[in-house]
């Protein structure tokens, strides 16, 4: 039986907590869903906010939700050389001794010593599609993306929650360098 999943492409965004969203956006702000996510209780805000670093800036960075307990950027490595930054391959939440960078929104700023990284590809699996698989939370797997320029992702952490939807995220540029689309339909090989 082939393991197929589907596979989405993770723009850069920012999580940010309810104290910086209050220092970025205003006293009492909240956040004004403009979508819902595929990962349950997760959506991209209306707000946007600017990522600076030494040598650059990255304009109109999504804000997504809800407000998290730590603020945190998720951005490509060319994000990283244009900011002037090495953001570190990191799975999301593991921000030790990453960069920071100054956070400008409309109402204020906030300079964050930490916390911007480029995103570890993964999968996110509920429960019952783990055990279908034969995974368990952390596990590291093989997937296969077909096409014309189709290649095999290695390292592809597994993440399982009683709350995540089954769908695989893979930056933008890992994407591209694939052809892959959102939605396209991926096999797990090992």
């Amino acid at each position: 039986m082939k393991k197929e999943l589907p596979i989405a492409l993770s723009n850069r965004h920012i999580h940010l907590t309810n104290e910086h969203i209050e220092k970025l956006f205003g006293k009492g702000y909240k956040l004004n869903k403009l979508k819902d996510l595929s990962q349950p209780g997760q959506f991209a805000s209306k707000e946007k906010v600017d990522i600076v670093g030494p040598k650059g800036e990255l304009k109109g960075v999504r804000v997504l939700g809800p407000a998290r307990n730590k603020t945190q950027a998720e951005i490509s490595l060319s994000d990283g050389f244009k900011l002037g930054i090495k953001p570190p391959v990191r799975n999301s939440g593991d921000i030790e001794d990453s960069p920071g960078g100054k956070i400008v929104g409309p109402k204020g700023e906030v300079e964050i010593g930490r916390g911007i990284i480029a995103a570890s590809r993964h999968i996110h699996m509920h429960i019952k599609d783990a055990k279908e698989f034969g995974l368990k939370d952390n596990d590291t797997v093989r997937v296969k993306v077909p096409g014309e320029r189709g290649l095999t992702f290695d390292n592809v952490l597994v993440r399982v929650n009683e709350n995540y939807a089954l769908e695989m995220h893979v930056d933008v540029e890992e994407g591209n360098a694939c052809g892959v689309k959102n939605g396209q339909i991926v096999e797990l090989v090992g």
